[in-house]
């Protein structure tokens, strides 16, 4: 049996956990529990300790706080449940002994894909904003340390004039209007991952400005139909969420019968806009 402790139910988490769920099936796996952290390390915690009463065999997760997150597993771990992980795992973990493996996207890639769509969608020349996550989470801060490198490496004409950092999610679109009311003549404005992006659209609209560009990452419904319909979302960069469930689910079931896997496993990631959509979604 497996259970899937997520850090947050979102678009990028849904098709996460369908592949995973499909990988289970196919294998003969039943999943047994399911939750939702809300983005809360101390809620997470009690999750594991709620689904160990299930004594599942594996348990796939997202740490909320890889700094803290080895008091989180730590009951899994000695109980002897096979750990797979997304994106990052517990500081002090080893790979081998402590979890089977860690499945992300090519967070590089898909930070240098965002630099990319907002050059192609500014024409390659102008002022962006730069809202980036401020806190210790390395998915978030590599793909935003890509993007902004690519922009300062690769484009001259292009110059990021404000940069903010965002801790909080929920205070991501106070964070947008002070950016937007200091500097109304942003071009586009990079945001650290859709939900967040949401918030900054919403300060866009109600500042009534329809020239500023966003160029995020991780599809979403709301942002993606903005876009079709010629908003202020430019591009979205995904990674193939869904191959990120699949791969750990089959990695971490493979375990229960003794093989041993690869430390670190990436799938490829794509940028969405306007007109790739469809293939995109």
């Amino acid at each position: 049996t497996a259970a899937l402790v997520w850090h947050e139910m979102s678009e990028y988490t849904n098709a996460v956990n369908a592949g995973a769920h499909d990988e289970f099936k196919r294998l003969g796996i039943e999943v047994v529990a399911q939750t939702d952290a809300g983005f809360d390390a101390a809620r997470q915690k009690a999750d594991i300790e709620t689904v160990m009463a299930k004594k599942p065999s594996i348990i796939l997760s997202l740490p909320v706080d890889p700094a803290t997150a080895a008091s989180v597993y730590d009951p899994a771990r000695q109980a002897g449940v096979k750990l797979g992980f997304v994106d990052n795992s517990p500081a002090g973990y080893k790979q081998g002994r402590d979890y089977v493996t860690i499945v992300s996207d090519d967070l590089f890639q898909m930070g240098n894909k965002a630099g990319i769509a907002m050059a192609e969608a500014l024409g390659k020349k102008g002022k962006v904003g730069y809202i980036f996550h401020d806190a210790d989470f390395y998915v978030t801060n590599q793909r935003d340390q890509a993007f902004k490198k690519t922009i300062e490496q690769d484009y001259p004409d292009m110059k990021i004039e404000a940069e903010a950092g965002m801790a909080d999610p929920a205070r991501s679109e106070d964070i947008a209007q002070a950016m937007i009311t200091q500097h109304p003549d942003l071009d586009g404005i990079y945001v650290t991952w859709a939900e967040p992006a949401l918030s900054v659209l919403s300060a866009l609209r109600g500042a009534g400005n329809t020239h500023t560009k966003i160029v995020t990452l991780d599809l979403n419904e709301p942002a993606a139909l903005d876009m079709v319909k010629g908003g202020n979302i430019a591009a979205l960069v995904a990674d193939e969420a869904y191959s990120i469930g699949v791969t750990l689910a089959r990695a971490s079931a493979g375990s229960l019968v003794g093989k041993k896997a690869e430390p670190f496993y990436a799938v490829d990631s794509i940028a969405v806009t306007k007109d790739t959509v469809k293939d995109g979604w």
